[in-house]
């Protein structure tokens, strides 16, 4: 069972680098790594700066259960929504975490009752949308929907359009990149037209992450070389902020909370 105290960030991330240890075929091998894993304290951050601990949430697109992990462990009611079963060695054994599947045949609706949750989490997914037969202004306009007033959508690992990791990725064979990328200006006209009100938007990500699954276990492990790593990244993320690789947005629903 899970201890009543909430954990910190780098606590959380280290029991999901552990958790991807011990459950590498749940795609979630590239998290075996404390140079990855440190990127998700940005989203941390980020989140906890808009929702209260403690408040609904909905990890839309639940994928292998990261970020709903960090949800539950910092003390948030979090529900999971995906078209996959979800990897349930990920996800904490905590009667109070939900899965709803969701119907790939629909890929649009989501099957929750309008002002459900305080926040939407989405990490990775938005730029999927078009891929499933979706529509981002229509997947926004649900999720706009299932929002209470004055909640909130934080998206993450949102793809820039000039993201040099993005652009040198499409270069070579067999390296994954993403079909649709994003400007600052894309993701102003996405929220507007789905009626919902931008409040912060954020490019980050210069250096690449995922190279380091492939390093050695002792490096890959080193704590002191991951927060090394993360500085050197916010630091070239600064002059270098047009090249990042992602961004994180907030979106915020209008009306007042009850």
């Amino acid at each position: 069972m899970i201890s009543s105290q909430l954990p910190d960030d780098i606590s959380i991330i280290s029991e999901i680098v552990a958790l991807a240890e011990k459950n590498p075929e749940n795609r979630i091998s590239h998290l075996q790594n404390f140079a990855g894993t440190y990127q998700f304290r940005l989203m941390y951050r980020f989140f906890r700066k808009y929702v209260s601990r403690g408040a609904g949430v909905l990890d839309w697109g639940v994928g292998n259960g990261h970020f709903s992990y960090f949800l539950m462990r910092s003390g948030y009611n979090v529900c999971g929504f995906s078209f996959e079963n979800f990897p349930a060695e990920v996800c904490l054994s905590d009667t109070h975490y939900r899965f709803v599947r969701g119907n790939a045949m629909d890929p649009v609706r989501l099957p929750f009752k309008d002002c459900s949750f305080a926040a939407v989490a989405s990490v990775g997914v938005l730029e999927h949308v078009k891929e499933t037969g979706g529509d981002e202004v229509a997947s926004l306009g649900e999720i706009a929907r299932i929002l209470k007033p004055d909640g909130v959508f934080v998206c993450c690992h949102l793809p820039n359009r000039y993201s040099l990791i993005e652009a040198l990725a499409r270069c070579f064979p067999n390296k994954h990149y993403h079909k649709f990328r994003y400007t600052k200006s894309d993701i102003a006209a996405l929220v507007k037209q789905s009626k919902l009100q931008l409040v912060e938007t954020k490019r980050y990500g210069f250096l690449p992450r995922n190279i380091w699954q492939y390093a050695p276990k002792r490096l890959r492990h080193t704590r002191i070389f991951a927060l090394a790593w993360d500085i050197l990244d916010a630091l070239l993320a600064f002059p270098f902020t047009l090249l990042c690789k992602n961004y994180i947005f907030v979106a915020r629903k209008p009306g007042k909370a009850d």
